[in-house]
């Protein structure tokens, strides 16, 4: 690590701990050739997988365009932004545990109406209706009469 003040290639660690709920590791530097003491902080980088759109199209995965999709769908619903949040860290760890490198769209919509499915039935209903492009009520009658069946009473 170079140092901050004399820009030389060399310090060493002299303390470590752990920070941010164990997500980072905070190391206090000393440099070897002026002495000063500087703090880094190391974190892990989880690289997302590329969407494979319906068209065929590849992109990188868009965690504000997931967002925006919960948040859509969660409108006016009596869910509160730490439960969005939550589901948003879910929905994104269980794509990165697929160990993929590439992921259908298709299937993170699966993911996302499982997280909906637990969270708020109505939102549900919303994404589901946007994701499996509903044409008329007698679909709306159909996934809520399935969602019926599978919930626990």
């Amino acid at each position: 690590m170079h140092c901050p003040f004399c820009n030389v290639p060399d310090s060493k660690v002299i303390d470590s701990r752990l920070a941010a709920a164990g997500s980072q590791i905070r190391r206090r530097r000393e440099c070897t050739s002026c002495g000063e003491r500087f703090t880094t902080f190391e974190t892990y980088e989880v690289v997302m997988p590329r969407v494979i759109k319906s068209n065929g199209k590849n992109e990188p995965f868009d965690e504000a365009k997931l967002k925006r999709s919960l948040m859509h769908a969660l409108q006016k619903r009596p869910v509160m932004q730490e439960q969005i949040e939550a589901v948003l860290h879910d929905i994104q760890q269980t794509i990165r545990r697929l160990g993929e490198r590439d992921v259908s769209s298709l299937k993170i919509g699966e993911i996302v109406m499982q997280a909906l499915f637990l969270l708020d039935h109505v939102a549900y209903v919303r994404f589901a209706s946007v994701y499996q492009d509903f044409q008329d009520v007698e679909a709306f009658r159909k996934q809520i009469e399935q969602m019926q069946n599978t919930s626990p009473k």
